[in-house]
């Protein structure tokens, strides 16, 4: 019996990264389509987060051409669920607009966000933000880029000019305030940037640390291994590594990541 390969190589990721590219781009052209529409017609899901046709044609777009060039993958989507492949080492990720509340409400902070997942471990990351007009993406091993450039974090930790940004922190600010006060008071800036932009930030050496409480796996996975590729640290708040079931985020340089996890797990 031939033992599975425990990451797939580098030209599989290489055909992967460009077919997802291409998804993300011909959602785009969807997305693009409903944009700033004063008619669009939204509903509210149980979680009493918005979908719009925009959300669900998106999805169908990019699930059509992953199933079209993989058609063994499995397929995990944030408007139709995860389809009928339980036994494929690849699972697709896939947030059509991460940020529909941003979307509806007419400004820009949204995203597609499509991750390739290996045997459970993340190995490939696109964020596309058609309004910012920015890309980026990765794969295990090949670095990090931000429309065509690459990108790295910050290499140094300078407090003068130190930067952190929230993003979902409702259930942090409910249950450990005052240890996030502590966080936050280490840094001579604090923004709250969010969504897709303030890793897009961090993986390009523009802040220094991220820090959700409330998210789930199709919000960061595609910006987990962008963040990592970029030579960042990417755990739950606790420390534990991201899986399906991650509900908070913690992404940093090596430095201020290790500054994260002491103030807030003290």
């Amino acid at each position: 019996m031939t033992n599975k390969p425990t990451t797939p190589d580098l030209e599989f990721l290489q055909r992967a990264l460009e077919v997802a590219k291409q998804a993300a781009r011909d959602a785009e052209t969807v997305i693009q389509s409903y944009y700033q529409q004063n008619s669009l017609e939204t509903e509210v899901k149980g979680d009493q987060t918005p979908v719009t046709v925009a959300d669900k044609e998106a999805e169908l777009v990019i699930r059509k051409i992953l199933s079209e060039h993989f058609p063994e993958h499995g397929i995990y989507g944030e408007e139709f669920g995860q389809s009928d492949r339980p036994d494929s080492d690849y699972l697709w990720l896939i947030d059509p607009i991460d940020g529909t509340k941003s979307f509806v409400r007419q400004y820009p902070f949204f995203s597609t966000q499509i991750a390739l997942m290996y045997q459970g471990e993340l190995v490939l990351g696109v964020s596309n933000a058609p309004v910012f007009g920015e890309m980026a993406w990765a794969t295990k091993g090949g670095g990090a880029f931000l429309n065509d450039e690459p990108i790295s974090v910050a290499a140094e930790w300078s407090a003068h000019s130190s930067c952190v940004s929230t993003g979902n922190i409702q259930s942090l600010l409910d249950n450990n305030w005052h240890r996030l006060g502590q966080l936050l008071k280490k840094f001579s800036k604090i923004r709250g940037y969010g969504d897709f932009y303030h890793y897009h930030l961090l993986a390009s050496g523009k802040i220094d640390l991220c820090v959700e409480s409330d998210v789930n796996i199709l919000d960061i996975a595609a910006l987990t291994v962008i963040v990592r590729e970029a030579g960042g640290v990417v755990t739950e708040l606790n420390g534990d590594p991201i899986n399906l079931a991650t509900q908070s985020i913690l992404a940093g340089t090596k430095i201020t990541h290790a500054m994260g996890l002491e103030s807030l797990n003290e």
